[in-house]
């Protein structure tokens, strides 16, 4: 997709902090501030929009633009694991042209689990950008989208994987800076928030509702929550026997972040990783120069045809150390998930959870039903869950059924998609509905 393009000039930074700070801070603190002048990356036209979404068969699930949209990058102030000052990246999409004058609710998104330390959100090429331009912002909505602690611009020295507070902090500031660049902007907000987040970031977006609507109801009017796909109930899935697809990277990237921000999941590194991880896995993920597959081409991590989730694991992890955290619920690692556990509260906005009954990755049996019962167990109503999994056999199927023979390539290229590329449209398109209804 060929995409038009200007660029603002750019403040310095010290000159972009003095003017941010000037006007003071919702929060009485910095976070929040802008740090650099918001830049106009790219407009892309609802016409360019349509073309991507007819191209990638996208179309039929996000429905024809309504609005150009302008990408406009954010570097803002934030705070780390221990409330410590610190940035974060990120992107707004706003309608335009015709949808300009319009109010507009905000949408307020997390990204799935990142690998790649320089990517950014604010790039309108970006597969995971464009599906948020084409699900809503070209559809009315402005979009927030944080690129995360430890990613793209953000100085922090590691990111805080699945770490529920910074997660939630992360999004947070980034309202407050769109906010802000709004106001610079002349963009017309309704005041009206949905958090909405996909894998990791449907944890993320679950967080921020929780933090919001305990602690800042009245500066930050959340009126829905869609979280798609994503892990509430880690604690639970420490129980489980057999690894998850994908385990090499998103396990060793969670114990080697929590024993950053807790310090006490394993004594030393080779406790709880085998050799030769165990002399690089702490400071692996993200990677500045390594994406999913080239971890395992380049043999970095275990993986490929043949190999299977338990065999990855076990390649990776010490077996005592995946015993006790199976069975012993003083282990350190599960106290740590029961930390950033998402249940046991009440959500006050309409709130969707949403996933896929044949995700391989984000099992939802383990999670968006864990999640379900103990909301419906109070009698929340407000609480709903969506399955998209009739609509992922019907588009991506065999003759519309999930392919069953796990020696087949069907199967393979199947289950290998399903959490990160067949899943999310339809859980977005079940995320809007719900805006839509609200917005």
């Amino acid at each position: 997709m060929k995409i038009t393009s200007r660029h603002t000039v750019g403040l310095t930074l010290l000159g972009a902090v003095m003017l941010t700070a000037c006007g003071g801070s919702d929060n009485g603190d910095n976070r929040g501030t802008l740090l650099e002048a918001p830049q106009l990356l790219a407009t892309v036209t609802a016409a360019q929009v349509d073309a991507g979404t007819a191209s990638s068969g996208l179309q039929p699930i996000s429905g024809k633009a309504k609005c150009d949209v302008q990408v406009i990058s954010l570097n803002y102030a934030t705070v780390g694991v221990n409330q410590e000052e610190t940035n974060s990246s990120g992107v707004m999409l706003v309608p335009a042209g015709t949808c300009a004058s319009n109010s507009l609710p905000l949408v307020a998104y997390a990204k799935g689990t990142d690998v790649q330390k320089p990517r950014t959100l604010a790039n309108p090429n970006d597969s995971e950008t464009f599906l948020l331009m084409a699900m809503y912002a070209a559809q009315g909505y402005a979009v927030v989208a944080t690129d995360y602690l430890g990613f793209a611009k953000s100085t922090y020295s590691y990111h805080p994987y699945l770490h529920a507070d910074s997660e939630a902090s992360s999004v947070i500031d980034s309202i407050r800076a769109a906010r802000r660049t709004a106001s610079s902007r002349n963009i017309n907000l309704s005041g009206k928030v949905m958090l909405a987040g996909y894998s990791q970031g449907g944890h993320s977006s679950f967080a921020a509702q929780r933090a919001i609507e305990r602690d800042l109801s009245g500066e930050i009017g959340v009126v829905a929550g869609a979280h798609l796909a994503g892990p509430y109930n880690l604690s639970g899935s420490f129980k489980l026997t057999d690894a998850i697809a994908g385990y090499q990277f998103f396990v060793p990237y969670l114990v080697t972040s929590w024993q950053k921000a807790y310090g006490n999941v394993y004594s030393n590194v080779n406790q709880a990783f085998k050799a030769p991880y165990a002399s690089y896995i702490e400071n692996l993920l993200p990677s500045p120069t390594l994406n999913y597959t080239t971890l395992v081409t380049s043999g970095t991590l275990p993986g490929g045809p043949g190999v299977t989730p338990n065999q990855a694991r076990d390649a990776v992890f010490q077996p005592a150390f995946i015993t006790d955290s199976q069975t012993n619920p003083n282990n350190a690692l599960f106290q740590a998930a029961k930390r950033n556990d998402l249940l046991g509260w009440n959500p006050k906005a309409r709130t969707l959870l949403c996933g896929g009954a044949g995700d391989p990755t984000v099992p939802p049996a383990v999670h968006r039903d864990v999640a379900q019962a103990d909301f419906s167990s109070r009698g929340l109503t407000n609480v709903t869950s969506a399955d998209v999994d009739p609509q992922v056999q019907a588009a991506f199927g065999v003759g519309g059924r999930a392919p069953t023979d796990p020696t087949s390539a069907a199967f393979a290229t199947y289950y290998g998609n399903y959490h990160g590329v067949y899943e999310p449209p339809f859980c977005h398109a079940a995320a809007r509905a719900v805006f839509d209804a609200l917005k």
